[in-house]
């Protein structure tokens, strides 16, 4: 039988609810929803949790799901919100006009981005190789170079 969640409760890292987390961690009764970045931003959504527990969320619109969400807190266990590591594509400009370029070009893709430096990083909503592909131009002729440690990103 599915759990329906209509709202969170707070944060993990709230101290009045961090203590009791780490008591019902410790008792082996802490469960991890792991949600894709995409999925906060939804209100209704189903999904299991670590422990096989299904959970059916149906949120009011004042509230929002994020990392560290406390969806269950009882006697009986918890279920806290944990969202995937963020991937990221590195890339370093050859010059400040390819910089422009390359900016352009993610800009017009409505690419979420971020900067490190001199750097542009790609949030990697999909495949690696599909944002490749569609790079192939500039990462061909050298206007752009993908930057395989990408430490930036963290």
């Amino acid at each position: 039988m599915a759990l329906r969640i209509h709202r969170v409760i707070g944060l993990a890292r709230d101290a009045d609810l961090a203590e009791r987390l780490h008591r019902l961690e410790h008792a082996g009764r802490l469960e991890y929803l792991t949600l894709a970045r995409d999925d906060v931003h939804r209100r209704r959504l189903r999904a299991r949790t670590d422990r096989e527990t299904e959970c059916l969320i149906a949120l009011p619109r004042d509230q929002a799901l994020s990392d560290g969400a406390v969806l269950v807190l009882d006697e009986a266990r918890a279920i806290v919100v944990r969202l995937t590591v963020e991937r990221w594509l590195t890339l370093s400009p050859r010059n400040e006009a390819s910089a422009l370029e390359l900016g352009y070009f993610a800009g017009n893709l409505h690419w979420r981005v971020r900067f490190a430096g001199p750097r542009l990083l790609i949030a990697l909503e999909g495949p690696k190789e599909d944002y490749l592909a569609r790079l192939e131009p500039l990462l061909r002729d050298g206007r752009a170079v993908e930057v395989e440690d990408d430490a930036a990103a963290g």
